[in-house]
């Protein structure tokens, strides 16, 4: 089998909620999501989906995974997209880092992959592991009022986990705001809930610090991505008395053996995307369950292709580990292809059909942005 041509398809994804606050006053309305389909010479055909969360939520932007992809689908065509290692040596050749852009091609050969041993993806990551995956909510910084109001709507859909985005500046609020609004977020909390109160890399560990004194003891969450650099990160873990999860400053296995060598963090957020890909994402969740630490299975954020690979991804990871996985689905308001996993009292399950199980809206996709041919 081999790789007889790659398209490439651009999609704007409006965000469902109208604007989405992260810390250091950076918001969002719309993603621009990019698709790769790859078809074989059997007419086996995979896809997959790189969308960046903007081009200020890490070292990558939309217009760059098709500007990568220019570099990276040559160097695959004519290749088996059965032998993942060797596609993803293939692309590291061709392009250093931009994880983001390979990403799409990734997806799209465990896709392939999937649909000829006519098996689902989840089983050839490590197996399924049956039930419902629990699922996160993402909830916007806002007012206190709003963000808890926010959480009891998720909580009546069935979320039992919910990510509460914090990190204001000072003309803001700073910290007390921050206090405020993860002690709103708490307030009505039920038994099995888990919550991260996630940064995104936008706090000193100063305001950490002064962050963490004004909330009152035995509050159950967890910090995420507090701080944007490796010092200051191990900083704060020194005076932190919360576990902190790392996200945005992990993003290769190197990264992971750093913060295991360092004991820098309790978890990490495996995404997707950022990780670059569902081999490279199996690889960091591996070593971090030798490390024991737990994982939230995400993506910067995406549409029905996107949570496949989540789903998929989360189905075959051991519970004692997993803590949540997000539904990319829930952030934006367009249906870009059929995929059998709905949400039902907060989880979801990764189908049986082979491969991911989505079946793209063509009338959505449109033409073509670019096409290789072996």
């Amino acid at each position: 089998m081999k790789i007889k041509r790659i398209e490439a398809y651009q999609v704007d994804l409006p965000y469902a909620g109208g604007v989405y606050r992260l810390s250091g006053g950076r918001t969002y309305e719309s993603f621009d999501a990019t698709f790769v389909r790859i078809v074989t010479d059997t007419g086996l055909d995979g896809w997959g989906e790189s969308t960046p969360f903007g081009s200020t939520y890490i070292a990558a932007h939309a217009r760059g995974v098709r500007a990568g992809l220019e570099e990276l689908a040559p160097a695959v065509l004519g290749m088996d997209p059965r032998q993942l290692d060797r596609i993803n040596d293939a692309m590291d050749m061709a392009l250093m880092g931009h994880h983001h852009a390979k990403t799409p091609i990734d997806v799209a050969c465990w896709d392939v992959f999937g649909k000829a041993a006519g098996m689902p993806v989840c089983d050839l990551l490590g197996g399924r592991i049956p039930g419902k995956v629990a699922m996160i909510s993402s909830i916007g910084s806002d007012t206190p009022e709003a963000m808890r109001a926010n959480v009891a709507r998720h909580r009546e859909m069935g979320f039992m986990g919910h990510s509460v985005k914090i990190g204001a500046e000072e003309a803001e609020g700073g910290p007390m705001i921050d206090a405020e609004r993860i002690q709103a977020c708490l307030a009505d909390r039920r038994p099995g809930e888990w919550f991260l109160a996630d940064a995104n890399n936008g706090m000193t560990p100063e305001h950490a610090l002064r962050l963490l004194s004004l909330l009152p003891e035995g509050l159950d969450f967890v910090l995420e991505a507090p701080c944007p650099t490796w010092r200051e990160t191990l900083s704060l873990r020194q005076r932190c008395r919360v576990p902190i999860l790392l996200d945005e400053l992990v993003q290769s296995e190197e990264d992971i053996i750093h913060a295991i060598d360092r004991d820098a963090c309790d978890g990490v957020g495996l995404k997707i995307s950022k990780q670059g890909g569902l081999t490279r994402t199996r690889r960091q969740r591996e070593i971090a369950r030798a490390a024991g630490l737990v994982a939230s299975v995400q993506d910067t954020t995406g549409s029905d292709i996107a949570f496949a690979a989540i789903l998929h991804m989360a189905q075959s990871t051991p519970r004692h580990m997993l803590r949540q996985a997000l539904d990319t689905r829930s952030m934006v308001s367009v249906t870009t292809a059929a995929f059998d996993a709905p949400l039902q009292d907060g989880g979801a399950e990764a189908p049986d059909a082979p491969g991911l199980g989505v079946t793209p809206d063509m009338d959505v996709m449109g033409d073509p942005v670019a096409v290789w041919e072996a």
